[in-house]
């Protein structure tokens, strides 16, 4: 967690006349006529000193302002003032231990130094010493129960350890004691989120922003809240905003780009992806997006660096379905799943990995223990409704892709698969209505054309069959490959739908990447592969339209039997992390 240089600035800007006033009260005593000389000299030397300081808070130099309080304690180490400021700097800077050091001495300096108790508490929430934080900030309003920092310091306290209800309550009094201070209405609103009151949450974000319409804080977590709810116009307003107001968070430029992939502005989003991992190398989720989106655009080069980058950064995200090694993620996940049973990403994230290896049952049982936590989640009950395929529990695996259709509607492969599922089942009428629903949804899908076709031939529609193949021609001359699937929503490979053929081997191994969220917070990577001769694949799509299109053939064959698809292929989902 980062502190904002504004929110640290509070306490010492708020009372710094009133400490240069008092700061050296106990500078010194000695007796006597020139010691009394001597320590008025060096009050007033440390007051110009501590003077400056602040001058240099002001204008954000804070290694200037941290030489001048280190001689201010130098000078007067009896100040309590000159301790919390000290100790108000090295927070700034990430120091906490020494920061509390210095928020210690202040205290016991001076023991009802509010400031510095709030302070204190800070520093006490950023090292993750909940119960401390939370016995000073109650301290703190204790000593100044009509400070409405002192409240907030206590809503912060309360929000990390949990305790969201006492939380909104906290923030709430600090609201009545200054009900225009946009960042109280901003902190209130996070909590909100947390609890799931995206409503209120809204309210608040939107109330911060009208009393302060250049808050970039405001603007970043309202943006992100659109984007979770899928409002992207408003969302991309808002990310756009907070980018303008503080270019160097990168969060704000990784939000954003999450915004333009959703609306399918590629190139955008990767400016903003980029921008993000200069602003913070070590930004593993950025790193992940960016190396997903090189890789959809063509630039396998630079895609690869950014996945190498990203696990640079987080050594312990799950790299071996990258490399094709399916049992190795499998004891990843398993792994993760023990620290955090409650994910169900990593459960998703398994399942997929005894999808890659046609443990068909362990797979079905990881997505329907995942859909137990996340039942809303499009993509689960695609992999779920996959996996059932894959078992022929036909009936149960259209439930499931009809699921993930009305969930998440955009989804073009369940469609798809949907589709294949009722080819095999010889209702063309319904399987040609899905594969068009997907071509309607995703117009350059070629292999839907394809399979389209194919399903209109054997249904005897020969005019529109042909269509179709020709669209599957013209978007895919040589059929290059499995499509590489989406950063977000990207189901199952379609690969396997073939894994049950013994006509059909793969030519070469699948490759898995890994994405990113946001939410925060969760990844999954996409797994895609090649399982089909790409000169066959090109040679039968135009065979078959030879054969629809010559009139010898189409006054000798029926076109009627049912005919297993064995080349149709649904996309293997995305792996979570």
């Amino acid at each position: 967690m980062k502190l904002g240089f504004a929110c640290l600035g509070i306490r010492v800007f708020s009372c710094h006349a009133a400490c240069v006033l008092c700061i050296f009260i106990a500078a010194g005593t000695c007796s006597g006529q020139g010691a009394d000389s001597r320590a008025s000299a060096s009050t007033s030397k440390a007051t110009a000193i501590y003077k400056q300081g602040l001058a240099d808070l002001q204008n954000r130099d804070l290694d200037s302002a941290r030489a001048a309080f280190e001689k201010v304690v130098r000078l007067a180490p009896q100040s309590p003032e000159g301790h919390n400021s000290l100790g108000w700097v090295l927070l700034a800077q990430g120091e906490l231990d020494s920061a509390i050091k210095q928020f210690e001495s202040a205290l016991k300096l001076k023991p009802d130094f509010v400031q510095a108790r709030i302070n204190f508490a800070n520093a006490l929430i950023r090292k993750g010493d909940l119960a401390g934080a939370l016995r000073e900030s109650k301290e703190a309003t204790r000593l100044a129960p009509k400070d409405s920092e002192t409240h907030r310091t206590l809503g912060r306290a309360l929000d990390f350890s949990k305790d969201f209800d006492g939380a909104v309550a906290a923030f709430r009094r600090a609201i009545e004691l200054e009900p225009e201070r946009a960042e109280l209405h901003d902190d209130l609103g996070t909590v909100f989120v947390q609890k799931s009151d995206a409503e209120s949450a809204e309210a608040e974000f939107s109330e911060a922003l009208r009393l302060e319409p250049d808050f970039a804080k405001a603007h970043f977590h309202l943006g992100v809240l659109q984007y979770q709810r899928q409002s992207l116009t408003e969302a991309a307003e808002n990310l756009q905003a907070a980018v303008q107001l503080e270019p160097a968070d990168p969060g704000a430029h990784y939000y954003l780009a999450q915004v333009l992939n959703a609306e399918s502005k590629t190139t955008g989003a990767i400016d903003e992806l980029q921008a993000c991992v200069e602003l913070n190398p070590n930004y593993p989720d950025a790193e992940n997006s960016l190396g997903l989106l090189l890789q959809h655009s063509g630039d396998q080069e630079q895609a690869i660096a950014a996945f190498r980058q990203a696990l640079k950064s987080q050594p312990d995200n799950p790299a071996s379905l990258q490399s094709g090694d399916a049992q190795g993620a499998i004891a990843e996940f398993q792994a993760a799943i023990r620290l955090r049973p409650e994910d169900s990403s990593y459960l998703g994230n398994l399942g997929a990995a005894h999808l890659q290896i046609a443990d068909f049952d362990s797979a079905t049982a990881n997505f329907q223990e995942a859909l137990k936590l996340s039942p809303q989640d499009a993509t689960l009950h695609y992999d779920l409704g996959l996996a059932l395929k894959l078992k022929d529990k036909l009936p149960e695996a259209m439930a499931e892709l009809r699921k993930a259709a009305e969930l998440d509607p955009g989804q073009a492969d369940a469609r798809y698969t949907l589709g294949v599922t009722l080819w095999q089942q010889g209702d063309f009428a319904a399987a040609a209505e899905e594969l068009r629903a997907a071509t309607h949804t995703k117009p350059d899908y070629a292999e839907a054309y394809y399979t389209l076709g194919t399903v209109l031939k054997q249904k005897g529609d020969l005019t529109e069959a042909a269509k179709a193949l020709r669209e599957a021609i013209r978007l895919q001359p040589e059929f290059a490959g499995a499509h590489t699937t989406a950063i977000r929503k990207a189901p199952l490979g379609r690969a396997a739908l073939e894994r049950k053929s013994p006509s059909r081997r793969p030519t070469s191994k699948p490759r898995c990447l890994p994405r990113t969220p946001a939410g925060g917070c969760s990844m999954r990577a996409t797994s895609t592969a090649r399982f089909r001769s790409l000169a066959r694949q090109s040679k039968r799509c135009q065979d078959t339209l030879r054969r629809i299109t010559s009139s010898a053939w189409l006054y000798s064959k029926k076109a009627t039997n049912k005919v297993q698809p064995k080349n149709s292929r649904p996309r293997l989902s995305s792996i979570r992390a």
